[in-house]
């Protein structure tokens, strides 16, 4: 049996605390509701945030309220409440840490995405963060862009422009006072770790005796190749494996207290302060993972649970997941030995605070927050472009649309463009593209459109930044590979597909150098013949070999179109929005092209069908934030 063993404590021991039905801490046993006693223990206090994405002012409506134990409802978010929550959970205490489970920044909220994210870091400064675990949004650009701009404040090309903004006290973005860990994304080449696997924080004993608190970082598997983080120049290994080992290498160096910070998650709680019906990937690794880690503290899900759960040896440690956006703080208070360092397990206790507006707000994060939603205000009525008349996602009998063509432009244009200056994520040469291809009404998943870009001519066609950032895109790169003709053919094919007795149609919109014409009356499968495909006048050719550009979403299959899973030499480009804001710039003049790059024949025949043609998802609402997955899911990166 595992005990206290120094004293006895006013509860006797109970049986373990697998959940906090009542909305109150979760408890590692019946001791812990006396741990404030027991202060022959050095008392640790671990604060913790997750995939606040970059929401300072607001969360999203959605995500504004939340249901405690009883039902009981609480509105929620913004940081200069959160920063008020911290000072008061700080209070009187000797040792606290402050840290997050990832994706901080990048996300939807237009003054924090449009400025870079460097809001978001100010922020994060603002409110003494100590250190944080990359998530698969921290990797939304490059490790380069991640390393040298966010961590350490370098500019790259662009500066005022694209990024290093002043701040709000004048300051040229100086880069986080924090540093990002994670143990299992590595360099392909080398094998080595990107960002450091783990850092030890040293917290205060008695007699001036210091005490080593290990930390082990995971990024959730598959960031390398989602969507909006798609990098070939990165290799991830398994969550288990990778946290058992940095749990010993810790443990070797006479580190007897060990956290798991992690950025994948799971489903658990009937409120944000429970943990009934666990279900999910963090926790299975909280089942399985090495006895050595006393705690457990998880992401990337958006959801809020707060319980104890079992390790291997039978002894429990908290399991917990503060939501997202700003909505709560999770504490974690530990008992250190004094001697060992080691934490005394029945006294841990784990409390998920909801960040209510029942507090004053922080004047500086009240600065800061209103700073730069006005600055991103300013900037988002700068004009960079004019057009001549509307487009819009409408489609016609053969699916295509005015704005479909122009994404499909702006895609070949982005995949011709030079790689990002602090590219460190792809290792293949950056060949241009010869023609590109953009899922305009997908099957299933997101579509980069977000809006039609309406002509105002009360501004005389102005296109302005706001426009353009709320019209395409969600933060997925362009990606140019090498396909076969045959493969191209065959995506072709993959846009007719049989949904029971009901022909669908997801079209693909083409590039302004492609030509192809489909037969309404053919069969599933052989509706488009290679000679009726022209690439730059020519025929496709199903043994040559072609660079093409679409997004990394379309690219890895997640919008049914998998015969371009067939690729190689994949190279990612800018982002999404980034890069439609900079193709505009460049046209200065957009007009709309006539239609007719897609033709039908057969149209009038007895048996023609062009096919249902599919709803046009929406990715993005303007400013609100992203369309929303399944539980658990990245479609679209819309959760996470």
């Amino acid at each position: 049996m595992w005990g206290v063993g120094r004293r006895s404590f006013m509860t006797v021991a109970g049986s373990l605390a697998t959940m906090a039905a009542t909305g109150t801490s979760a408890l590692a046993s019946g001791h812990a509701r006396d741990a404030e006693t027991a202060t022959e223990y050095v008392d640790v206090q671990l604060l913790s945030i997750t995939d606040l994405h970059g929401y300072l002012a607001a969360p999203p409506a959605s995500d504004a309220v939340i249901t405690g134990a009883g039902g009981e409802q609480f509105t929620v978010g913004g940081v200069p409440y959160m920063a008020t929550h911290l000072k008061n959970l700080r209070a009187g205490r000797t040792n606290t840490l402050f840290f997050g489970q990832g994706d901080l920044f990048s996300g939807w909220a237009f003054p924090a995405e449009s400025l870079a994210d460097e809001p978001t870091i100010e922020a994060l400064n603002r409110m003494q963060l100590d250190f944080s675990t990359a998530g698969n949004h921290e990797f939304d650009r490059t490790p380069g862009f991640l390393i040298n701009h966010m961590e350490h404040g370098r500019p790259y090309a662009g500066a005022g422009w694209t990024n290093s903004f002043p701040d709000s006290t004048g300051r040229t973005f100086p880069g986080a006072n924090f540093r990002y860990y994670s143990a299992n994304m590595l360099w392909g080449n080398t094998g080595k770790t990107v960002l450091p696997p783990v850092n030890v924080e040293w917290v205060q004993g008695p007699n001036g005796k210091r005490l080593p608190i290990g930390f082990i970082h995971l990024t959730v598997t598959g960031t390398d190749t989602g969507s909006t983080s798609f990098q070939t120049a990165l290799r991830m290994t398994e969550e288990v494996e990778t946290a058992n080992r940095c749990a010993a290498q810790l443990k070797a160096q006479g580190v007897n207290a060990i956290v798991l910070s992690m950025h994948d998650g799971a489903v658990a709680g009937s409120d944000f302060n429970s943990g009934s019906n666990p279900s999910g990937p963090a926790y299975d690794l909280a089942l399985a993972v090495s006895s050595d880690i006393d705690a457990i503290v998880t992401g990337h899900w958006h959801y809020a649970f707060n319980m104890m759960v079992p390790d291997p040896s039978g002894k429990p440690r908290p399991f917990v997941e503060a939501g997202c956006h700003a909505q709560i703080i999770n504490e974690i208070n530990l008992r250190l030995d004094p001697v060992t360092g080691e934490v005394v397990r029945e006294l841990t206790t784990s409390t998920n605070h909801p960040n209510t507006h029942d507090v004053t707000p922080d004047p500086d994060l009240k600065e800061t927050s209103d700073y730069w939603t006005g600055y991103a205000n300013n900037r988002g009525n700068t004009r960079i472009g004019r057009q001549t008349a509307s487009f819009t996602r409408s489609l016609n009998s053969s699916g295509e649309s005015t704005m479909g063509n122009l994404t499909a432009d702006w895609a070949l244009w982005a995949g011709r463009q030079p790689l990002d200056p602090f590219d460190t994520g792809n290792i293949y040469p950056n060949v241009p593209a010869q023609l590109a291809l953009i899922a305009i009404a997908p099957r299933q998943g997101s579509c980069v459109i977000n809006s039609d870009l309406t002509l105002d001519a009360t501004v005389q066609g102005a296109v302005s930044y706001r426009k353009a950032f709320n019209a395409v895109g969600y933060g997925d790169p362009i990606v140019t590979t090498t396909v076969t003709g045959q493969v191209i053919h065959d995506t072709l094919e993959q846009q007719w597909k049989m949904k029971g007795t009901v022909l669908t149609y997801a079209p693909l919109a083409v590039s302004q150098n492609v030509r192809y014409t489909f037969d309404a009356a053919g069969a599933v499968g052989n509706r488009v013949a290679p000679a009726d495909v022209l690439i730059d006048g020519s025929p496709l050719d199903l043994k040559a070999t072609y660079r093409i550009a679409v997004t990394a979403y379309t690219l890895i299959g997640a919008d049914d179109y998998p015969a371009l899973l067939t690729h190689s030499q994949a190279v990612r480009h800018t982002r999404d929005f980034e890069s439609f804001i900079a193709y505009v710039q460049s046209q200065a003049v957009l007009t709309p092209a006539p239609l007719g790059r897609v033709s039908a024949r057969n149209a009038k025949a007895l048996r023609a069908e062009t096919g249902q043609l599919l709803p046009v998802p929406r990715t993005r609402s303007a400013d609100t934030g992203p369309r929303v997955a399944s539980a658990g899911t990245d479609g679209g990166e819309g959760r996470c």
